[in-house]
């Protein structure tokens, strides 16, 4: 007899079914993307575009990493300086520097265009961390990051060195997708928006979890305060995680 093939999991519905015990303050907002690269499994929630805040920092890196690729050359050592304050400890003057080397948001976009986001848009001026995006962008992102070769614009070694600065970052920045479970690598937004007091809250890397590894990405806004965000932002990672597990097993 034939054998006939199981039907793909649902994973956007698994993933819809897991944030419905996740709540946001009245007035906030959530956005989460998950993969599992070992089995191609994704899934995405809620659709809208957020601040990056310093979440941009990663892609800022790759953009430059990219550029010195281009370049037939390795970053400088006054980049690499630059690249580890601003993801291990999220420096905001180093990524202002950078985001000026890459050549600010025409750079990012140009970049982000090979890497293939197509829901982003780097912010004006200096204004990097006002730079636009959504979660399943983010989760492209994260594929050039940790994919492999033949699936990202970076190289190898770029890869390696963007992955190493986001296992590294400082303790009290170790929040955010890592609370889904361990091995993570990751970097965080937090951004206080000057016209409201509400606060942008963002979390995104790699985590792994009964064995697998995951690429999570989630986004959120209009948090009454950067704890509430973050407590938001884990309980999302958290559910993604799980759905994910849930549809693989």
């Amino acid at each position: 007899m034939e054998r006939v093939a199981a039907p793909a999991p649902d994973t956007d519905g698994l993933l819809a079914d897991a944030m419905a015990a996740v709540a946001p303050e009245d007035g906030a907002a959530v956005s989460v993307a998950v993969l599992d690269p070992s089995s191609g499994d994704g899934a995405v929630y809620g659709d809208g575009a957020f601040d990056t805040a310093s979440i941009v920092k990663v892609d800022i890196l790759a953009a430059l990493l990219l550029q010195a690729q281009d370049a037939g050359r390795g970053p400088t050592a006054q980049e690499r300086a630059y690249a580890t304050a601003m993801i291990e400890n999220s420096d905001n003057a180093s990524a202002s520097a950078l985001w000026a080397v890459i050549g600010r948001a025409a750079g990012l976009d140009a970049a982000n265009e090979r890497f293939g986001l197509t829901a982003t848009e780097g912010g004006e001026g200096g204004l990097w961390g006002l730079t636009q995006t959504t979660a399943a962008d983010q989760l492209v992102l994260l594929r050039q990051v940790f994919g492999a070769d033949g699936d990202s614009e970076l190289s190898e070694t770029s890869r390696t060195y963007l992955q190493g600065l986001m296992e590294s970052v400082v303790e009290d920045q170790a929040w955010g997708v890592s609370a889904a479970g361990s091995g993570w690598a990751l970097k965080n937004g937090w951004l206080a928006r000057s016209t409201t007091g509400l606060w942008d809250v963002n979390s995104i890397g790699r985590v792994t979890a009964d064995g697998r590894e995951y690429l999570v990405a989630v986004l959120s806004d209009g948090n009454s305060t950067k704890e509430q965000g973050v407590a938001l932002v884990e309980a999302a990672a958290r559910a993604a995680v799980s759905a994910l597990g849930g549809a693989g097993s």
